[in-house]
């Protein structure tokens, strides 16, 4: 075990002898670690938290603590038990911050879930299950005033300014790929305007940010032995926003019958049953505190998450892959094509999404 992660471990509030720490999950962003004390069990989870994205760790940190102990006292109001499994716990440093500086490097440590499970692999249960998670999750905070939680990553979800990311990108050629994806950049632009409404109701007063969680995919879930939600995980995106971004997000990952880059398109497309399993769940739960406007533009929502994506993939690769890890040279040309396939089905699939919609 290196000393380093030792030391690390050192400056927060652990109640156990350190055995090892060895790497846990496959996330993209920041490094995750697994601790196991002196008895053998992994009881904690050690993050470096990944400051290049997360530029202002002190306001991440913040909106962590005040979500998880929100949730926490929602939780103890309704009688729930094993609160533990059903939220995160973060701890504290010696000198009572929840994360540490070590002169270069963010830290942070949050208590090991016991005898939990995540998914990769999408279901109609699961995505009614998780539906049912994530409205619970956007319910249970949907009374923090506004103003308290702040963006950990500005504008991560504006459409307005993805699309001028995009211009940019396409007005400098950086790459000097723009000649060979001209078809890719109309079918861009046709959509643009349509694809802007989220901004434009806001402004209107018609359509208000709530609290998101930004990440809604299936493996942010925990799960217990028996297959029921234990609680929502990954929070460094919660912030404000809109919760058509939310719902479209899930139907984006979750309701394609290919791959994210998948190279045959004739794979790509929308799974009806996971959609309707995710639509059912989530107005279970998130009903209450959604209005009918907002109820009706959920479909939408599946559209504008998959034309951001495909604007963001676009942009990247004219710019030179200056943002996506990628793994051949045309890796985000071809997730551009496929989220934009992915596109074509749900928009070839919104009436029916919208009777559906408006059925529950």
């Amino acid at each position: 075990m290196e000393n380093t992660y030792l030391h690390i471990l050192n400056q927060f509030n652990l109640g156990d002898q350190v055995k090892e720490v060895t790497p846990f999950g496959n996330g993209h962003i920041n490094d995750t670690l697994k601790v196991v004390s002196n008895d053998g069990e992994a009881r904690y989870i050690l993050q470096r938290i990944n400051h290049l994205i997360f530029t202002q760790v002190d306001v991440l940190q913040n909106n962590i603590h005040v979500v998880t102990s929100h949730i926490r006292k929602k939780l103890e109001e309704k009688g729930e038990t094993d609160i533990d499994r059903k939220v995160l716990t973060f701890l504290s440093t010696k000198d009572a911050v929840n994360y540490y500086f070590d002169g270069e490097n963010y830290w942070r440590v949050c208590l090991m879930i016991p005898r939990s499970q995540s998914f990769e692999r999408i279901t109609p249960e699961l995505s009614y299950q998780a539906a049912k998670a994530f409205g619970e999750f956007q319910y249970m905070l949907a009374d923090i005033p506004e103003g308290v939680l702040q963006e950990t990553i500005p504008n991560f979800h504006n459409m307005e300014f993805r699309l001028q990311q995009f211009r940019d990108a396409v007005a400098a050629n950086a790459a000097g790929r723009l000649s060979e994806v001209q078809n890719l950049v109309g079918e861009v632009e046709k959509r643009a305007e349509s694809m802007c409404i989220q901004e434009q109701l806001y402004r209107e007063g018609k359509l208000k940010k709530r609290i998101n969680h930004c990440d809604t995919k299936v493996n942010n879930i925990l799960f217990d032995e028996d297959g029921q939600v234990l609680c929502v995980i990954d929070l460094d995106t919660v912030m404000p926003g809109f919760v058509l971004s939310d719902f479209g997000d899930f139907i984006r990952t979750g309701a394609n019958t290919g791959l994210e880059d998948d190279e045959d398109l004739d794979r790509v497309g929308v799974n009806m049953d996971i959609f309707k399993a995710y639509a059912k769940g989530y107005l279970e739960t998130a009903r209450s505190f959604l209005t009918p406007l907002e109820i009706s533009l959920l479909p939408y929502g599946a559209r504008l998450l998959t034309y951001m994506q495909t604007v963001r993939f676009l942009t990247d690769y004219i710019n030179g892959d200056t943002y996506y890890k990628i793994h051949t040279p045309d890796h985000n040309l071809v997730r551009t094509r496929a989220q934009l396939k992915l596109l074509q089905s749900l928009e070839a699939a919104g009436q029916e999404m919208d009777d559906y919609i408006n059925s529950l």
